[in-house]
């Protein structure tokens, strides 16, 4: 069975820092290409970064500087590094295997989905 766990989330203070983690079991890196996203309040999913099977990095533009992407295959975990944290940061983030560029309600879309860690950063 497919499955995706996201950690690390919680309180962090404007400025600060944080790493959050997704572990998958059911498949293994080398199989999916892997993402980051977030759904800030009231809006749709957001695509964050993503890493493919041959290890290419992807970010967007706006986020990219702040964002790292990073993965361990030996513990089939993936790694977001958020640095300089910002109250807008503040969403639920979220880990998927071929989730694409989904735009519509993160966990819902094609691929496998996490069930999401909340993050919120407090001014």
């Amino acid at each position: 069975e497919v499955q995706l766990v996201e950690y690390g989330g919680g309180a962090v203070q404007s400025g600060g820092s944080l790493r959050l983690s997704c572990t998958a079991s059911g498949f293994t890196f080398d199989d999916a290409e892997m993402g980051w996203y977030r759904q800030r309040p009231g809006n749709e999913c957001e695509l964050i970064s993503a890493i493919t099977r041959n290890g290419y990095t992807y970010y967007t533009d706006s986020l990219k500087g702040r964002f790292t992407i990073s993965q361990d295959r030996a513990k089939n975990t993936l790694y977001l590094q958020l640095n300089n944290a910002l109250p807008d940061d503040t969403a639920v983030y979220y880990c998927a295997a071929d989730g694409g560029t989904y735009a519509g309600s993160c966990g819902q879309g094609p691929g496998y989905w996490g069930q999401g860690t909340q993050v919120t950063v407090s001014s």
